[in-house]
């Protein structure tokens, strides 16, 4: 099987969604105003000592130089009912959490009731990553939702969530 030699962005961008990934609201309240945008980038597990995440975030991002300034990050692990949430927090315009449910952490760490997981963090170290930064968040607490949750999965360039099987 041939590979692609130095591919360009949009042949990396077609392979690159055969991979599914989870989706995250990252949040926090910003100078009295909710700031937020979402990541498919967010992985777990990076470190537990210290307890570290992480994500990666385009250069040319507006609302990362606004989020970073928080001394507090929120992380809503979404669930497949939060589609909606999910292109809301990610538009360009509008108003972002107009008509959302939020939670807010004593620290600043906005969060969104219904996500599988929440993780209130801070920003422990950027780092530079060609198109993208890679920024490392320290873990400070966490809540899991008990019971079944499908998380929201990016794959195929748009959201989906996982299927159980159906056993007869």
């Amino acid at each position: 099987m041939p590979l692609v030699s130095d591919p360009d962005g949009a042949l990396l961008r077609h392979a690159f969604a055969k991979v599914p990934s989870g989706v995250a609201a990252l949040a926090a309240l910003v100078d009295g105003a909710p700031q937020g945008l979402v990541v498919s980038t967010f992985t777990v597990g990076v470190s537990l000592d210290p307890p570290l995440v992480m994500f990666a975030v385009q250069n040319s991002s507006r609302t990362w130089p606004v989020l970073r300034r928080s001394g507090r990050l929120g992380v809503s692990v979404l669930s497949a009912h939060q589609e909606h949430a999910a292109r809301q927090i990610a538009s360009k315009d509008g108003d972002r959490f107009a008509g959302l449910p939020v939670s807010v952490s004593s620290e600043g760490a906005l969060l969104l009731p219904g996500a599988a997981l929440w993780l209130d963090c801070s920003v422990e170290q950027e780092v530079p990553a060609g198109d993208h930064a890679v920024v490392l968040l320290r873990v400070h607490a966490h809540e899991v939702r008990e019971g079944h949750v499908d998380p929201l999965v990016f794959h195929g360039s748009a959201f989906t969530g996982l299927r159980q099987p159906a056993f007869v």
